[in-house]
């Protein structure tokens, strides 16, 4: 039986070279699910004999791009339009949360993203190790992307929700709480070890909330207001842990202060970061070479909540532009930057939100596209691997190379004349050298 694939891809997209280069053959391993080769073919020469050959996939017509990566989704939340964050969190069963986080694998592989990183399973205990399994191999259990986690992520006491209006001391609402509370070196060392020993893939922290959201009756201004959750004491070991234990960090941050301590500590990933804009000194430390912080500025979250009104939200929408903008001024290499939405705060499944955002933010089409397949793997993926890194960590992707996971999408258009739509229309979706969609149609898995 053979074991190979031959895709005939008329116009490859090249993170690297951040082209489209045209007539690429690629041939994949089904058995490893890894590309075998890449070659250029002759248009006038292919033969009909490989056209005929059934195991040949006929993608000239479309844009061939390597899947995209989000790399900041919550599988274990829904759109808030549909429902509150703390509704969720307070009166979904953990049964119906992982129900759900199912039917968001499957919708976010549908839409061309093979890679995701959950940043959080906000409340859903542990939920996301066992989703992980269910992902993971080469039968998995339910069709979806790689997914590389971050368990219950780590706050200060009192600063996260839910918050309950009674008992108002009390952490969290009838033993529910979205993420796991540590105060003082001790214990926030405890709590990157506990995390990491249950399997986290990285470590979620918050390192500036609106700690004081129960003053909103008398100073909603300040009840709003984002500030730090964690000394500087309490920082660092947080980061030192992580990376003692080869494990990255990823940090919500939106306030100066927060963004630009975690910064000087090599945080590994800066979640938002909506006043980035207000410190010219931050923005140097995040393009200066060799610092090791990607950005993922989240902007389809901070427009969907912005869309559903409110004054707070469309200034928080304005300043995350802004920031996204001072990044950009810079020049689209300087900064390392993944695309991620926060997706969950809107529906799983419109995941290229974040890319057409971008774009219409004035970002050249070439770089979103490179953000938002190499340059989410790379933010995903563990350090370098060793020789005995296995899993996700141990294959690369986000990129058509040979060697490299056999992660690839079609889409229906041209993306350098026409991104948003482009992008939004997935016919083909291979992950792992396996067809998920053909024909803009899902692939039963069988």
């Amino acid at each position: 039986m053979k074991m190979t694939s031959n895709i005939l891809a008329g116009r490859l997209y090249d993170p690297y070279l951040l082209q489209l280069v045209p007539n690429q053959l690629i041939i994949v391993s089904r058995q490893t699910g890894l590309v075998h080769e890449v070659s250029t073919f002759s248009p006038t020469s292919v033969s009909q004999t490989l056209l005929d050959d059934p195991d040949t996939i006929d993608l000239r017509h479309l844009t061939v791009v390597p899947g995209f990566v989000d790399a900041h989704v919550h599988f274990f939340l829904h759109s808030y339009a549909e429902t509150s964050w703390v509704d969720q969190v307070t009166k979904e069963s953990l049964a119906e949360r992982t129900v759900r986080a199912t039917v968001h694998a499957r919708q976010t592989l549908m839409a061309g993203y093979t890679a995701v990183r959950d940043l959080g399973t906000e409340g859903a205990e542990d939920a996301d190790i066992a989703l992980r399994k269910c992902l993971s191999g080469p039968d998995p259990i339910i069709p979806g992307p790689r997914y590389f986690t971050a368990n219950r992520a780590i706050v200060s006491t009192g600063s996260y929700g839910p918050k309950g209006s009674i008992h108002l001391n009390n952490e969290g609402v009838e033993g529910v709480v979205g993420a796991e509370a540590a105060d003082g070196p001790a214990e926030c060392i405890r709590a990157v070890r506990k995390q990491i020993g249950a399997g986290a893939d990285w470590i979620k922290i918050y390192a500036d909330y609106p700690i004081r959201s129960r003053m909103g009756d008398v100073a909603p201004r300040l009840a709003g207001r984002a500030i730090a959750t964690f000394a500087h004491d309490e920082l660092k070991v947080l980061v030192d842990t992580a990376h003692l234990h080869g494990t990255k960090i990823a940090a919500h941050a939106k306030t100066v202060p927060a963004i630009s301590a975690l910064l000087a500590l090599g945080v590994d990933s800066l979640e938002h970061g909506s006043d980035l804009h207000l410190s010219p000194a931050a923005l140097s430390a995040l393009a200066r070479p060799g610092c090791r912080t990607v950005y993922v500025p989240t902007l389809a979250a901070y427009d969907a909540l912005a869309r559903r009104g409110g004054a707070s939200a469309v200034a928080a929408w304005e300043s995350a532009q802004a920031s996204f903008a001072a990044v950009l001024a810079l020049g689209p290499g300087r900064v390392a930057l993944a695309c991620g939405g926060d997706t969950g705060v809107f529906p799983h499944g419109e995941n290229t939100r974040e890319m057409a955002l971008m774009v219409r933010l004035a970002a050249p089409w070439a770089w979103v596209l490179r953000w938002g397949t190499l340059g989410g793997a790379d933010c995903l993926r563990g350090h370098d691997p060793n020789p005995e890194a296995e899993g996700d960590n141990a294959v690369r992707f986000g990129c058509v190379r040979a060697g490299w996971a056999a992660d690839i999408v079609g889409l229906d258009g041209d993306i350098a004349v026409d991104f948003d739509t482009t992008v939004r229309r997935v016919e083909f979706v291979m992950k792992a050298g396996r067809v998920y969609k053909q024909g803009g149609k899902e692939v039963l898995l069988r």
